[in-house]
C-alpha cells in the first residue's frame, strides 16, 4: 500500500485511539431511588436528554423503590449499585451488621417536616400527643423525621397513631383521617397546589439540622467499584449543577421524564426546592454533594436516644470522602 501518504497512514494511526475511545462500552451503574421516578429526582432522569453520566463513561438505570429502606433493600440484595437514601435507613441498617458507606450527602438541608390544617392548633411536637399522624411509608424518611420531633417534646411514636398514607398524599389529612402528617418540603408544594388550606407546618431541621439523603453503597461495592462510582458521582455532581443553573430547562424535561411532570411550573417549583436543598454554607465551601461528618454523626447520636439504632454509631467509619468529585460549581 504505498500509494497511502505517509501523513495519511499518521491520521489513520491516530485515529485510532479516538474511535477506540468512543467505542469503549460504558460501565452500568444502577441506583436505587426511594420513590418512582418524580420530578424532585430529575437529575437520575435526564440522562437520554443530556447525557451527564454518559460523558463520564457511565450507562446509568434508576429502580424505583417506596422508602429509603427499600433503596437499601435493594443494594443488599445486589439489585441496584447506589442506594438514594435518608441518613436514618442507613443508619438503621448499619446497626443491623451491614457494611455500608455514604459517598455523597444529595442533600444537606433537613427537608422533613410534619404539616397539620390551621384549625387543629397543632403547633409544635408536643401538641401530636394522642393524634393520628400520616407517613409515606413505615420504610421511610417522614416517620423518622416524626420520631426526631416526638423525641424532642419527650414523646415517643407510642404516644401517637402512625398511619401509613403514601407518597406526597395530603388527601387523608384534607378528609380528616389523620389530624397532621409527616411529609418533605415538596411534599407540602404539592399539597398546597392540590388545595391543601391554611397549615401548621412544625420543621424538623429545627430540631435536626442534618441531611436529608445520601448516596449511599455496600462496602464490597466500594472497594470493587471505586473508579465507576467516582465517575456516577462526577456526572451526579454535573447534572445537579446543571438543575441549579437551568431550573427552567430542567422543569420541562420534568415534563417528558417524571411520572408526576405533567406541570411545568409546579415541577420549576419542586426544583427550586431541590435546588436549595442540594446547597448549604457547607457545600459551598467543601463543593457539592460533600458530607459533614459532624452535623451526620449528631444526627446518628440522636436516632441512637430514639432507639432507631441500638449501637454507637462512629459516622466517620460510614462516611467515604475520597470519591467525591473535585471541587467545581461549589457556589450555589
Amino acid at each position: 500500500m504505498h500509494h497511502f501518504s505517509r501523513r495519511s497512514a499518521l491520521a489513520t494511526l491516530l485515529a485510532v485511539p479516538f474511535a477506540a475511545r468512543a467505542q469503549a462500552p460504558l460501565e452500568r451503574v444502577t441506583v436505587a431511588g426511594w420513590s418512582k421516578p418524580i420530578t424532585e429526582v430529575t437529575p437520575l432522569l435526564v440522562e437520554e436528554d443530556k447525557g451527564f453520566y454518559k460523558a463520564h463513561g457511565i450507562d446509568l438505570r434508576y429502580v424505583p423503590g417506596a422508602g429509603s429502606a427499600d433503596a437499601i433493600r435493594n443494594i443488599l440484595g445486589g439489585q441496584a449499585d447506589v442506594a438514594f437514601s435518608d441518613p436514618g435507613s442507613l443508619f438503621a441498617a448499619v446497626d443491623k451488621g451491614e457494611k455500608l458507606r455514604a459517598i455523597y450527602d444529595i442533600y444537606p438541608q433537613n427537608v422533613f417536616n410534619v404539616v397539620s390544617l390551621k384549625g387543629s392548633n397543632i403547633t409544635k411536637p408536643a401538641d401530636l400527643k394522642g393524634k393520628k399522624v400520616g407517613v409515606y411509608s413505615l420504610a421511610s424518611g417522614t416517620r423518622q423525621a416524626l420520631q426526631v420531633l416526638l423525641l424532642s417534646a419527650g414523646l415517643t411514636e407510642a404516644d401517637v397513631t402512625v398511619v401509613v398514607t403514601g407518597v406526597l398524599n395530603f388527601a387523608p389529612l384534607m378528609q380528616g383521617q389523620v389530624d397532621a402528617t409527616a411529609a418533605t418540603d415538596t411534599g407540602l408544594l404539592v399539597g398546597r397546589r392540590r388545595g391543601l388550606p391554611e397549615v401548621n407546618v412544625i420543621e424538623a431541621g429545627k430540631v435536626l439540622p442534618a441531611s436529608s439523603d445520601l448516596f449511599v453503597v455496600r462496602e464490597d461495592v466500594y472497594q470493587a467499584r471505586r473508579a465507576a462510582l467516582q465517575r456516577f458521582l462526577r456526572g451526579y455532581r454535573d447534572a445537579a449543577a446543571w438543575m441549579i443553573a437551568q431550573p427552567e430547562e430542567a422543569a420541562q424535561l420534568a415534563v417528558k421524564r417524571a411520572i408526576d411532570g405533567t406541570d411545568p411550573a409546579l415541577n420549576l417549583e419542586i426544583i427550586r426546592l431541590r435546588n436549595a436543598a442540594s446547597v448549604s454554607e457547607f457545600t459551598r465551601r467543601q463543593g457539592l454533594g460533600a458530607m459533614d461528618v459532624a452535623a451526620l454523626q449528631h444526627a446518628a447520636d440522636v436516632y441512637r436516644k430514639l432507639g432507631l439504632v441500638s449501637k454507637p454509631i462512629d459516622v466517620s467509619k460510614v462516611v467515604a470522602q475520597d470519591l467525591l468529585p473535585a471541587r467545581k460549581g461549589a457556589a450555589g
